[in-house]
């Protein structure tokens, strides 16, 4: 669905829970902000409060989790939070918390959409603008790649391999809009493997971590008692991922992207590639939420 206007929430709004990694426990409170803020991060917990901007080039880790950081500060596991704002075609909010990782709820986007959605989603008197994708962008590589498309709307076909029974190969294409998004994309959870899981608790990670907030796999079977929330909930919380990534670009897309085997640092480099391959893209605003990307619309420079 593409928007006019920027979004932001109607009031402000707060849960609570534990970092995946650091076993934490953490506040999250999101206030509303104005017409081209972004989502910012903010630090509580620390002296003068510092932010740091939800942006691609703010990303200073993807080994476990995506990670930005600024002037010595991080803020941890963004991800889920960050599909949850996507997912919702919000654009501008400011996320406060009092230690250094966002909490990882149940593992998914879903309390976190609960929540944005609970408040209410406010239209701004500023124009909303799209990366459109005029030309194919491909970055392959050791059997990973992620490749945007044109499209008339922004789409995500995944594909996935595992070396497990319940995972094997699966493919799910998505194509955002608010609603579709809370109901097929924002509950898919984490998953991992019990070894590794077990590997990460020993060198001190993974500390918030358990059946509550992740899917537990070991050789053949699901270790959680309750199963899984979608036959193929593994590929859809891929895709969750991917939506989270690709919002730290600023601004959303109009395009298809297609990922094949894809994760956190993978979708990064691509990040960065797209950015630099500024030929095979244009960024414009819509006159109205119902208006074509081939259709003339206001351009911006960057």
């Amino acid at each position: 669905m593409i928007h006019n206007q920027q979004r932001t929430i109607a009031r402000k709004v707060k849960c609570s829970g534990v970092g995946l990694h650091s076993g934490k426990a953490v506040t999250l409170t999101v206030h509303p902000a104005p017409i081209n803020h972004g989502i910012k991060f903010t630090r509580t917990d620390l002296p003068n409060c510092p932010s740091i901007t939800a942006h691609f080039n703010m990303v200073v880790d993807t080994s476990l989790a995506t990670v930005i950081g600024y002037d010595g500060y991080i803020v941890s596991t963004i991800e889920h939070l960050m599909a949850a704002f996507a997912g919702l075609s919000i654009d501008n909010a400011l996320v406060e918390l009092d230690a250094h990782e966002v909490p990882i709820m149940d593992g998914s986007a879903g309390p976190f959409t609960e929540m944005l959605t609970s408040v209410g989603i406010t239209e701004q008197q500023g124009p909303k603008y799209y990366f459109v994708v005029k030309t194919p962008i491909e970055l392959r590589k050791n059997g990973k790649s992620v490749t945007a498309r044109p499209s008339p709307e922004f789409k995500i076909t995944c594909n996935i391999a595992y070396d497990h029974p319940l995972v094997k190969n699966q493919s799910y294409t998505f194509a955002l809009a608010d609603q579709s998004f809370k109901q097929e994309i924002a509950p898919a959870r984490t998953f991992g493997f019990l070894h590794e899981v077990e590997y990460l608790k020993r060198f001190g990670l993974a500390r918030g971590g358990s059946l509550d907030n992740a899917i537990v796999l070991d050789n053949d079977t699901i270790v959680n008692q309750d199963g899984l929330r979608y036959a193929d909930e593994f590929v859809r919380h891929k895709v969750l991922d991917c939506i989270g990534d690709f919002s730290l670009l600023g601004m959303p897309i109009i395009g298809h992207i297609i990922l094949e085997k894809s994760g956190h640092a993978f979708n990064l480099a691509f990040l960065r590639q797209f950015f630099d391959q500024k030929r095979c893209w244009e960024t414009r605003a819509f006159a109205d939420a119902g208006t074509s990307p081939e259709m003339p619309a206001k351009s911006l420079a960057i």
